[in-house]
This record gives structure tokens, sequence and C-alpha cells, in this order.
């Protein structure tokens, strides 16, 4: 083998050796690449997540705050009820107190 084929011989390799080295290159970014739809997509997701993150400490609250007035009403409808049932029980003592005294 004289110089010039070892020359053309050595540009050949190289130059084979360098598309296989791009194609390689060319196929990694083509499977590895995210796509500009699918980054909108994952920002748009991220919103609605965010906002239904929102949404659900807004209700968790609300229904925490409702729960408070609920048992707050419950205890002054209970305290109610008791008084009425003491002034009727004192009620109809003195009614029977009275039935006595004028029967007697």
């Amino acid at each position: 083998m004289n110089r010039t084929e070892f020359i053309i011989t050595t540009a050949i390799i190289l130059f084979a050796a360098f598309m296989m080295g791009w194609f390689a290159n060319w196929l990694v970014h083509r499977f590895t690449r995210v796509k500009q739809s699918d980054v909108a997509d994952l920002d748009r997701m991220s919103q609605e997540l965010h906002e239904a993150e929102e949404t659900r400490d807004q209700a968790i609250t609300y229904l925490q705050q409702r729960e408070a007035e609920l048992s707050n009403q419950l205890a002054q409808t209970e305290a109610e009820l008791h008084a009425a049932m003491d002034g009727l029980r004192a009620a109809r003592q003195e009614c029977e107190e009275l039935r006595v005294h004028y029967e007697g």
C-alpha cells in the first residue's frame, strides 16, 4: 500500500467514523427530545394541579369553619333544650304543688 492509498483509506475510515458518530448523536437526540407540545401540556397540567390543590385547601377550610359553626349552634341548642326542660320540670312541680295545695 503506498502513501496515497493509505491517506485515502484513513480518510474514508475517519469519515465513516464521523458519520456513525453523527448518526448516533441524531438518534439519541431524536429519542430523548421533549416536544414543545409535551412541555406545554406539562405546564398546563401543573397549573391545573396547583389550582385543584388551592380549591381543595379552600374547601377544607370552609368545611372546618362550617363544622365549628354547627358545633357551636348544636351546643347552644342543647343548652336551650336543657334550660327549657328545667323550666318545664319546675313548672310541672309548681303545678303539682298548687294542685296538692288546692285539693288539700
